[in-house]
């Protein structure tokens, strides 16, 4: 291939990308706005700066745009939530800097409008509720599991099943403090309230699987 033709086609493949991210961008500023059902391909589009026609080049329906948005976000926030250092030896210290992390994601406003247009469209469109469940809570599970693994297999932690200690620990530490937002009760939990919940989710996970009780 001649260098023209291959620098046309890198110009072309560059300028794809920088449409479609121009489209979930518009996308989530109108889902955001609207919710799922009252967003419409043309609200999008008029976002995205970009015609109709173009919209649907890119995304047949507005099912499979939101979809695309739910995977590329979700595992984005994973990927940043779960970046964890498996050569620190100071496992609690580690979990606790997560589990901090993770119930402020939660409870953050956007995160629970997310979550609630999800269950509300995951009953008529069951794929979005799978998409995100596998992109999100799935994908942050298997990071977590794979660093469990390496502490177990480095002697600091004494587990059978990493990808049960993973969900177990993700479980632990929401408590109570992230499915509440979810009903518009205590919105915004203290500092206190999430150091304490993490503290006391890190007692029981390590009084299972710390090294001593091998």
């Amino acid at each position: 291939m001649d260098p023209l033709t291959l620098a046309s086609e890198r110009e072309d493949t560059t300028q794809e990308a920088t449409k479609r991210r121009d489209i979930l961008n518009g996308a989530r500023q109108v889902f955001r706005a609207n919710g799922f059902d009252g967003a419409s391909m043309g609200d999008i589009a008029k976002a995205a700066s970009v015609s109709k026609g173009t919209l649907y080049v890119y995304f047949d329906s507005k099912e499979a745009l939101f979809r695309a948005l739910i995977d590329v976000d979700r595992r984005d926030a994973a990927e940043r939530l779960f970046d964890l250092d498996e050569n620190d030896p100071d496992v609690r210290g580690v979990l606790t800097r997560l589990g901090i992390r993770f119930i402020g994601m939660m409870i953050q406003p956007e995160h629970v409008s997310l979550l609630r247009m999800v269950i509300g469209a995951a009953e008529k469109f069951p794929a979005l509720g799978r998409a995100f469940f596998e992109a999100g809570p799935c994908y942050g599970v298997m990071r977590l599991s794979i660093y469990l693994a390496a502490q177990h297999a480095a002697g600091r932690l004494a587990i059978d099943d990493s990808d049960i200690a993973a969900a177990q620990f993700i479980g632990l530490v929401q408590g109570g403090l992230t499915k509440a937002p979810l009903f518009g009760v205590n919105e915004k939990p203290s500092r206190e309230a999430i150091e304490k919940t993490v503290a006391s989710a890190i007692r029981v996970f390590f009084a299972a699987y710390g090294q001593e009780q091998a």
